[in-house]
């Protein structure tokens, strides 16, 4: 059995169906990859290993005894790129809840792998990041109007806000990289392979 069906077996009373679907997918790409590439979850996941312990506690208690070890992992440094987008999200959430807090951590560590944000965190497609980010980071939702892939925009909007410059334009309809920020976003989901 995968550690996404483990995880999903069974579920805390604390969060729906699809905030479980979300977790479960996030956990199980960044150990799967943490697993393959013999590095510490925290780095693939964006939380120290007691933050981790407390997730699955949380969410997922029947599985505490498979994070176990990695309880005592640090919390992973984080370049600067990655810091700028984790407050972006924290910025920007819905509710202002825990639980998107500790997707903001997450979602910011995987948009630094390099695939279409949604493979990187799991997902079966890109509509399913399109309602995380509706759901939990709506006001970004809301200034995505023109359906830009989900990693572009979040940066695009860094280097606006902070004058980052990671963007060769400042202007879309100007630009010569286009191509890369819109248009289809084709792919097997990463996890479709353990599943």
């Amino acid at each position: 059995m995968s550690i996404y069906d483990r995880l999903m077996s069974q579920r805390g009373s604390i969060c729906d169906q699809f905030e479980s679907h979300v977790l479960a997918s996030i956990i199980a790409i960044s150990l799967k990859e943490a697993e393959k590439d013999k590095a510490p979850l925290s780095e693939k996941l964006g939380h120290s290993g007691a933050m981790v312990t407390e997730i699955i506690a949380d969410y997922f208690p029947h599985a505490t005894e498979i994070f176990q070890p990695y309880s005592d992992e640090k919390a992973p440094k984080c370049a600067e790129d990655e810091n700028y987008l984790r407050d972006l999200l924290c910025r920007n959430t819905s509710q202002d809840s825990r639980f998107e807090y500790i997707l903001a951590g997450m979602i910011a560590r995987r948009s630094m792998a390099p695939h279409h944000l949604w493979q990187d965190l799991g997902l079966r497609n890109r509509r399913e990041l399109g309602w995380l980010m509706e759901r939990y980071f709506e006001p970004l939702a809301q200034k995505n109007t023109k359906d830009m892939k989900w990693k572009k925009f979040l940066f695009r909007l860094i280097c606006r806000d902070d004058h980052y410059g990671l963007c060769p334009s400042p202007i879309c309809e100007e630009c010569d990289d286009m191509e890369h920020c819109f248009g289809d976003e084709k792919g097997e989901s990463l996890l479709a392979h353990s599943l």
